[in-house]
């Protein structure tokens, strides 16, 4: 039997006052089925924070989500038909539709499932307590694990046996590290089951892939302050295994001058702070990461002013760089470093190959690379006149 929690969702929560998810749940119940918005858009709705992805889960199977959907002249396409999903459009938006499952077998990297027409199966799979609440489209809460009173603590627990989740999937090790600096209250400290479930199944992490360990660690490094987070996976051997030779130590610093700055979070200033082996390939990072990353790294340690930096690094990575000096220096950031970093940014080199037309070739690229290192040691300061008359 459900059980049902005493809250219910606001109208204007924007997966119940969207006409699109409205219509998809309605063709649903109209054809003899639950249809019930759950994860990550609830648990956000319930703690008043944005969510993008709105998922629905059913007790219908994906080929009567297929047939309902038609009916309705929507579009179904089996996205994820093995495991359930089928990702369903109508009005330009498209959502994913998964069938109650429970798990048959699991190898820490995927799962066989059975369809399941209970929620509480569907609801025992899942990670977290506050993972596992749904709700109806009139915003009535389903709560079959009673997550609710995790989620209004911020308690970030795994559901029934830690080990076992995490065996089922070995990202949950790092999925808790990430919740825990979204989701966790301050007071509430860590708990206990869960850090001993993460602590003997360190070696599962070797099976991820990096695409996926990357996307974790970019997800938790962009939270507001993810240095309790990170200190504590030094601490259990979990960042080190994902992360060989990281240091979390100045995390607490870096993150302690973006809020003084009012600069918001960039992962990868963060870690540049964190440092490691083989980052990028460990991480999988995008070639703009990339790019951003090794900027942050150069300018860091280089003896450029703000300004200067700003131009060569560009807003954000110059910024990151300042940020990550003043951590590593211990020291405060100079009332004007933002602006001046922002400001060179947005300043062009003011010499042009038009300005040299007495040179040319290797001569003409030669002078402007000098000229241009002179204006950048200046700071941006020196001004065409005075740059073309030395």
């Amino acid at each position: 039997m459900d059980r049902r929690a005493a809250a219910e969702l606001d109208p204007n929560t924007p997966f119940l006052s969207d006409p699109a998810a409205q219509s998809l749940c309605a063709a649903l119940e109209a054809a003899g089925f639950r249809a019930l918005f759950v994860g990550g858009c609830v648990r956000n709705a319930l703690l008043q924070r944005p969510a993008s992805d709105i998922d629905i889960a059913t007790d219908a199977t994906p080929d009567q989500v297929i047939e309902a959907a038609a009916q309705s002249g929507f579009r179904a396409v089996p996205t994820g038909i093995a495991h359930g999903t089928v990702t369903v459009v109508l009005d330009g938006s498209a959502f994913e539709v998964t069938t109650f499952r429970r798990d048959v077998e699991t190898d820490g990297r995927r799962a066989v499932v059975a369809f399941s027409k209970d929620v509480a199966e569907d609801a025992r799979r899942r990670d977290f307590t506050m993972n596992a609440i749904y709700a109806d489209r009139t915003g009535a809460i389903v709560d079959p694990l009673d997550g609710m009173p995790d989620l209004r603590a911020g308690r970030v627990r795994f559901i029934a046996d830690a080990g076992q989740r995490i065996r089922e999937d070995y990202l949950r090790t790092l999925r808790f590290f990430r919740f825990h600096a979204y989701y966790a209250a301050p007071d509430e400290g860590w708990d206990a089951d869960a850090l001993a479930g993460i602590s003997a199944n360190l070696d599962g992490l070797e099976t991820l892939s990096a695409e996926r360990v990357g996307g974790e660690m970019i997800k938790l490094l962009t939270a507001p302050d993810p240095a309790p987070a990170l200190a504590v996976m030094a601490q259990t051997g979990v960042l080190g295994q994902v992360l060989p030779g990281a240091d979390a130590t100045l995390i607490a610093p870096l993150v302690h001058l973006e809020q003084l700055a009012g600069v918001g979070p960039d992962p990868m200033a963060r870690l540049a702070a964190l440092g490691g082996e083989d980052v990028v390939a460990r991480l999988r990072l995008s070639r703009s990461e990339q790019k951003r990353l090794q900027s942050i790294r150069m300018q860091n340690v280089s003896a450029l002013g703000a300004k200067a930096i700003g131009h060569v690094a560009g807003e954000q990575a110059g910024l990151g760089a300042i940020l990550l000096r003043a951590a590593m220096a211990n020291s405060p950031l100079e009332p004007s470093a933002v602006s001046a970093v922002k400001e060179g940014a947005a300043t062009a080199f003011p010499i042009k190959a038009s300005d040299l037309s007495h040179l040319q070739g290797k001569a003409l690229g030669d002078t402007l690379s000098s000229l241009k290192a002179d204006w950048l040691a200046s700071d941006l300061t020196k001004t065409k006149s005075q740059l073309l008359s030395t």
